[in-house]
């Protein structure tokens, strides 16, 4: 493997933290309570996943982590630095970068360019540097080197996900914010990019929060699974996957598998019930 490319391999950085947070739309009108003590703390290299019923507050929650939005109360941590608080909120910066659920790659852009795009634009590495660099690193990402002179519209949704993933990866954040990535995808293609990000996960290991309706697809991936309340939004519980890596789609079929899956499966729906008894959201 490329030194340079090697290096993203390396166990780093990436703690994070969220201490009692709280978000509050329009606090001196309709006060919406989005989110209430709010407390999370993840690992660095840890894979979490996010889940609860509809409406709970995931992606305000992601929105905070990533500086898209501020927060009411509580702070937030990087490797137990303090990045934001009710004095001081954050800014989005190339420590955490999204992958969204919709695609995000400049269509007038060659997939080369997409992925060279952060490195240039920080002025971490010129052009050329950048180039060389990106086709080594699409190359140790299954392949895509072989693409890296197309446009967006020329390749797969999927492959399209995964050039993200690695535009993402290039530059090195210390933390992966995924919002339902797949959520769009049809069953096979799923399983492909389940299948793509692990095998990610293990080359270029980093701290990643994967927002998710998808409790199988949860468990699959994660190290560990946090469920949200219902508004406003609160952490249920967080659930360890005693599963082994890497991990394999037969796995779903496993007694450790089903019966976390149930478990997991309980708390959302206990609190897609009460949203529904309010007469908040459908029940799903």
């Amino acid at each position: 493997m490329n030194e340079q490319v090697a290096q993203l391999a390396t166990i780093n950085s990436g703690a994070f933290s969220l201490r009692e947070v709280g978000k509050i739309y329009d606090p001196t009108g309709a006060r919406v309570v989005a989110l209430d003590n709010c407390s999370v703390d993840i690992h660095a290299n840890e894979f979490v996943a996010l889940v609860g019923p509809s409406g709970c507050g995931k992606s305000t929650l992601m929105n905070i982590m990533a500086g898209f939005d501020d927060l009411t109360s509580g702070a937030m941590y990087l490797d137990d630095v303090p990045l934001s608080t009710v004095e001081r909120p954050a800014k989005p910066g190339p420590d955490r970068v999204v992958v969204f659920q919709h695609g995000a790659l400049f269509p007038w852009m060659t997939v080369l360019d997409n992925v060279t795009y952060g490195l240039i634009r920080q002025g971490r590495m010129k052009k050329k540097e950048a180039a060389e660099y990106a086709y080594q690193f699409l190359d140790k990402a299954g392949g895509l080197n072989k693409v890296a002179e197309y446009f967006p519209g020329q390749i797969s949704s999927g492959m399209q996900r995964r050039v993200e993933f690695i535009r993402a990866l290039i530059n090195d954040p210390k933390i992966l914010l995924l919002d339902e990535p797949f959520r769009a995808m049809d069953t096979v293609t799923q399983a492909r990019m389940h299948r793509y990000l692990l095998q990610m996960y293990q080359v270029f290991p980093k701290t990643i929060m994967f927002v998710t309706h998808d409790i199988d697809e949860a468990i699959l991936l994660s190290d560990t699974v946090v469920v949200m309340t219902t508004r406003p939004g609160k952490i249920k519980l967080s659930a360890k996957v005693d599963l082994p890596r890497p991990r394999t789609p037969d796995m779903i079929t496993s007694k450790e598998f089903l019966v976390l899956k149930k478990e997991l499966l309980t708390a959302v729906h206990e609190e897609a019930k009460k949203a529904f008894e309010r007469g908040e959201r459908e029940l799903a």
